[in-house]
């Protein structure tokens, strides 16, 4: 087996917040994690999907982004990105 070429290995303090909502249709249950990676975008993973996106205020006026990143319909999505929207920028 050859060895291992690693592109980077760094650990980092980071401030993670859990966030459960009620939406119209469905509950959002995530974890936002900031750091001083993603270039002051936010880490945004729904717990219940298991899908994650690196978000910040430029990808919410991106049409479709939300919409692909966490496989949901555009009424959900419109729900999620108003949420975000409050808390990235």
């Amino acid at each position: 087996m050859s060895e291992r070429f690693f592109l980077y290995d760094e650990k980092e303090n980071s401030d993670t917040r859990f966030i459960s909502f009620m939406g119209e249709n469905q509950r959002f249950d995530l974890a936002i994690v900031k750091t001083s990676r993603y270039y002051g975008k936010q880490l945004v993973l729904d717990i219940q999907s298991g899908r994650f996106a690196i978000i910040g205020p430029d990808d919410l006026n991106e049409e479709g982004y939300l919409e692909h990143a966490y496989n949901m319909n555009e009424e959900d999505a419109e729900e999620l990105k108003e949420f975000l929207k409050g808390i990235t920028g």
